[in-house]
């Protein structure tokens, strides 16, 4: 597995709210994550570092203990995520200036070949196969919404005045129930996770023929490009390469 990884403040923000995380270990545990956060000064850079923490401490510390079916590895990724909305939701609610604060996550863990996915928000994850691209997850916003509901097309959503509308988040609320999504690794598969700093600044036939075109530099020239077309956000991207 080879991984490339970058984040990036951007052109517009006075701070990187975007937070990651890479960790393969001798056991075949492989866990990658992003999160994007939103909420206040440093309301959401706060949550999207509880985010990946929280998951971190969770699924590491239980993972030995659970048998390594389907059905425990999701639920494990499940309960990671609510036990890290739970510590979000209680920091916001303790402190008056974090209030409403928030964050994307995207879990990402890599067993025997096979892909376990916890996923809410509008960060994504990616899979390239056979230099065709597909989109694993699907936003939880509202562009998305009106996508599915057929009011407007996906290149209408480019534009849309409310594209960066969530609605649904990490720690905005005391419950949450993230998308859950397995799937088979194959050799030379590509998995992309990126924040919307990259998705609403290229497309995604930009974003494949940067990654075709560039291999082990990918993430820099994705983030370089998301930058000369504005960089109006923070801009995070991790690249898996099952090689």
């Amino acid at each position: 597995m080879k991984v490339y990884t970058r984040t990036d403040i951007g052109r517009t923000r006075s701070m990187n709210q975007d937070s990651f995380l890479v960790s393969e270990n001798e056991n075949g545990l492989n866990l990658y994550m992003l999160a994007d956060g939103m909420g206040g000064y440093k309301g959401g850079e706060i949550a999207s570092k509880v985010a990946i923490t929280a998951v971190y401490k969770y699924i590491t510390e239980k993972f030995d203990e659970i048998p390594k079916n389907r059905e425990s590895i999701l639920e494990l990724i499940e309960k990671s995520i609510e036990f890290a909305n739970s510590a979000i939701y209680e920091e916001s609610e303790e402190d008056e200036e974090l209030q409403n604060m928030g964050t994307t996550l995207d879990v990402l863990l890599i067993y025997k070949n096979k892909i376990y996915i916890g996923h809410i928000g509008d960060s994504r994850i990616y899979r390239i196969r056979k230099n065709v691209m597909k989109r694993v997850t699907t936003d939880h916003s509202y562009v998305e919404k009106l996508i599915q509901d057929g009011e407007i097309t996906r290149d209408e959503a480019y534009t849309h005045p409310k594209k960066n509308l969530l609605i649904k988040a990490l720690g905005t609320d005391e419950k949450v129930e993230p998308d859950i999504i397995y799937t088979v690794l194959n050799k030379n598969d590509i998995l992309v996770m990126c924040s919307d700093g990259l998705t609403n600044m290229l497309k995604e036939e930009q974003i494949l023929n940067i990654i075709k075109e560039n291999g082990e530099n990918s993430s820099e020239v994705l983030i370089d490009e998301a930058n000369n077309a504005g960089g109006l956000d923070n801009i995070t991207v991790v690249i898996i390469e099952n090689k």
